[in-house]
């Protein structure tokens, strides 16, 4: 009884018509000025409350902000991509990433979730880490990293800081 609308494709025509659209949320985005986007996770029965918390603290922080959130049915993965405001300064926009990223990242950790979901940590999110796991979990996926990949040949500096060589 919760659901209001939805679309289940009934050809393969129909199919491919729903995938051009989901293909073009980049696109529209781009057209709509800056985006953050953030690839995150947090249980399913806490999508709602995240989203809400994170348009709020947004919104109150960056007036105009515009919330534009996406997911997967029934995984707790969302794309949440604030916007600037409308007509809003470009590059006085991008100067607040790391600050946008740390208020939906606080509210994702206070939910139980990952900074990072489907994508993986990569080279944007690698110093944001720490903040959120422990100096244990730190050390334990380095111990991973270097018990699985000793030689690190596998994505090297993508999900954990590459020790520095000595001088």
């Amino acid at each position: 009884g919760e659901l209001v609308d939805g679309v289940i494709a009934s050809s393969a025509a129909q199919a491919a018509g729903l995938w051009r659209i989901r293909e073009g949320v980049p696109e529209g985005q781009r057209l709509e000025g800056v985006s953050y986007k953030h690839d995150v996770s947090v249980p399913i029965s806490k999508v709602p409350q995240f989203i809400a918390e994170a348009n709020e603290a947004l919104g109150a922080r960056f007036p105009g902000l515009r919330s534009f959130a996406f997911g997967h049915l029934g995984d707790g993965n969302i794309h949440y991509n604030p916007l600037q405001a409308e007509g809003g300064d470009k590059p006085r926009w991008q100067s607040y990433l790391p600050v946008v990223n740390q208020i939906v990242h606080d509210i994702v950790a206070k939910l139980g979730g990952s900074i990072s979901a489907e994508h993986g940590i990569g080279r944007l999110r690698i110093d944001e880490m720490p903040r959120y796991k422990s100096n244990v979990e730190m050390e334990m996926m380095r111990k991973l990293k270097q018990c699985f990949d000793p030689r690190n040949l596998m994505n090297p500096g993508k999900l954990l800081k590459l020790p520095r060589e000595p001088d």
